[in-house]
């Protein structure tokens, strides 16, 4: 398709104005083309015949169902940039709410040490830690002093007494204290109450104890206040 006037050469020129190549795939015609080509036909009309009336309202049927196709895209366009700005403060108004990432345990990897964090929902006056393989055999038992409520940083060499590297896999973690009135009750690792959130690429980030987790990796969240 041609119009030879130096406006519009060929619908699927990928040429500028400028004569540089831009790259441009102009084989689909968006409003602009099709105003341009209405307004090089009226110029180039018969001269015995200057105003078709039929092409004439079907150019400028044409040109308004591309106006309000344009329209509903940018509509489109507005109405989801507003839900993805929704979605980040709701995710922001989870801060200080628990998180359960559905763990159960730590893993051991090449015999390298393990550093997990453990959460305590309450002041206590002595904690301990159970790790267990996966015969549910007791491999390491870990002590925590008296601490006011919050998280607790612990570190596990790995190794059993003699000084041997356990095999990698999963082991699994229990948590009972003893509470500020002297009673015994037991925790549950894995849950930590949300400090921060962060976007990275995108995607929403929880602090959770010491680290951040991937929104997609959280379980759950509530209320603490519910449980």
């Amino acid at each position: 398709m041609a119009i030879e006037n130096g406006l519009v050469t060929s619908a699927f020129n990928t040429y500028g104005t400028d004569g540089q190549n831009v790259g441009i795939d102009k084989s689909v015609l968006g409003k602009d083309d099709f105003l341009k080509l209405l307004l090089v036909e009226l110029q180039n009309q018969d001269p015995t015949n200057p105003q078709d009336t039929d092409k004439i309202l079907q150019q400028t049927s044409q040109l308004a169902t591309l106006e309000a196709s344009q329209n509903t895209n940018d509509a489109l366009s507005s109405l989801t940039s507003t839900m993805s700005n929704s979605a980040q403060f709701t995710t922001i108004s989870s801060i200080g709410k628990m998180a359960n990432t559905g763990a159960t345990g730590v893993v051991i990897e090449n015999g390298n040490p393990v550093s997990f964090d453990v959460y305590f929902p309450e002041s206590i006056q002595g904690g301990e830690i159970t790790i267990t393989n996966s015969q549910g055999v007791t491999v390491e038992t870990l002590t925590v002093d008296a601490q006011s409520k919050g998280s607790v940083s612990l570190n596990w060499d790995a190794m059993d007494k003699s000084g041997n590297i356990y095999e990698d896999g999963e082991y699994r973690i229990g948590v009972t204290y003893t509470s500020s009135d002297g009673s015994s009750k037991s925790g549950r690792f894995g849950t930590y109450p949300i400090e921060a959130v962060r976007f990275n690429g995108g995607e929403a980030e929880f602090k959770l104890g010491g680290s951040y987790y991937p929104m997609s990796s959280v379980s759950e969240i509530y209320n603490p206040d519910e449980v």
